[in-house]
């Protein structure tokens, strides 16, 4: 046995920590660079918080996911500001792009020197500038994670910018933040924490460390989501599935993922479909392919039976009415690209047993990959709220 375990220098939790914000930005910088979600005002309360705590703040919205264009753009805003902390208030797009714009200004150069199967996938040689992380969303975990997600409009691909010195300075989780999120995204982002509990707890890295976490997370996800989707203001939902969220992502960053995200990536890159929806859709089915797999050519695989825990998860992902990938564009004809992707990506490394092109493809066949109806309205494709 042999892992390692890293995570933010420091995670703060709790209802109304959020009042710390400013405070805490203080203690990392004065000229603050602010990465939020699609809708600025949103983070008034964080601005007058940076404001009372003698902190300047620039703005700079994320109004979708990340792409490596606008995340540039964001740093040269807080290069030239002189920014020195920033902050990421929303939801993972937000926190993402924060953190690659953390990364850059310690490093210099552009993304493509970093990013992996575009660029030239070097590593982070100096520490990021201090980022202070505040989530508002339960699912993407990225407050906790050494990577940041970024898409690439050009190459119609996901890909990622890791490193250990991607971690905040602080995470600062206020389930407060949550209470407002509509049920679409509150369903896309818990079935996006629910897999970054199972995909790590699977996968060839899984260690002690991070089985206690994923078995806690797993445990909460199951007995609240539902309730968060139905009424946004039960506070001890909210505080669940915001513990679910961070327990993910200190797992996934400390093991590994798996096929789901090894999927979801690709589609998500060239379709615009909801990460969390994605995930949602593909983890029954990659949960199914997974025990076939193991059965036929690794039976006393340790995974397995972890696995065969997991027969509920089919039921229970049914219960919230995901939209087949057919209503994203995703049709037949796009399977053997999307698996041929899928199989360069990082994630399915980490996956319990290593799957086929014709495998993945299978996932990807209805009716494997598609639930009944279509009961939520679409949410955006990574959540910057």
């Amino acid at each position: 046995m042999k892992f390692e375990f890293a995570t933010a220098n420091r995670i703060v939790f709790g209802a109304g920590v959020a009042r710390e914000a400013g405070k805490l930005a203080r203690s990392l910088g004065s000229r603050a660079l602010l990465v939020t979600g699609s809708n600025p005002q949103r983070a008034a309360p964080i601005l007058h918080a940076l404001t009372d705590a003698g902190v300047s703040a620039n703005v700079f919205p994320v109004a979708h996911e990340p792409s490596i264009d606008l995340t540039e753009a964001a740093t040269a805003q807080a290069r030239a500001e002189k920014c020195d902390v920033i902050i990421g208030y929303g939801g993972g797009s937000a926190l993402d792009a924060a953190k690659a714009v953390a990364a850059l200004l310690g490093n210099g150069g552009s993304l493509l020197d970093y990013v992996e199967i575009i660029g030239k996938n070097k590593p982070l040689a100096r520490p990021s500038l201090p980022c202070l992380a505040i989530p508002t969303t339960s699912g993407t975990g990225s407050e906790v994670t050494r990577n940041s997600v970024l898409s690439s409009h050009e190459h119609k691909l996901k890909v990622s910018l890791r490193s250990p010195y991607l971690l905040p300075a602080i995470a600062l989780v206020d389930p407060l933040l949550t209470h407002s999120l509509p049920p679409a995204i509150t369903t896309f982002t818990g079935m996006d924490a629910l897999t970054q509990l199972i995909e790590p707890w699977v996968c060839q890295r899984a260690n002690p460390v991070t089985d206690a976490f994923c078995r806690e997370g797993i445990g909460r996800v199951r007995r609240s989501l539902r309730v968060a989707v139905q009424n946004g203001q039960d506070a001890s939902a909210r505080e669940d599935m915001s513990v679910a969220s961070l327990l993910g992502g200190l797992a996934l960053t400390n093991a590994g993922l798996g096929a789901v995200h090894g999927l979801a990536g690709p589609i998500g890159g060239m379709f615009d479909a909801p990460h969390g929806a994605l995930c949602g859709l593909l983890l029954p089915a990659v949960i199914r392919m997974n025990r076939q797999a193991l059965r036929a050519r690794a039976p006393q695989h340790p995974a397995l039976k972890r696995l065969e825990e997991l027969a509920w998860v089919e039921d229970f992902a049914a219960e919230f009415s995901i939209p087949p990938l057919s209503s994203y564009g995703v049709e037949p004809g796009h399977f053997s690209a999307i698996a041929e992707k899928a199989l360069q990506t990082s994630s399915m490394k980490a996956n319990p047993i290593q799957l086929s092109k014709e495998e993945l493809i299978e996932i990807l066949s209805p009716p494997a990959a598609s639930l009944p109806g279509s009961a939520l309205p679409s949410a955006p494709a990574r959540p910057t709220a």
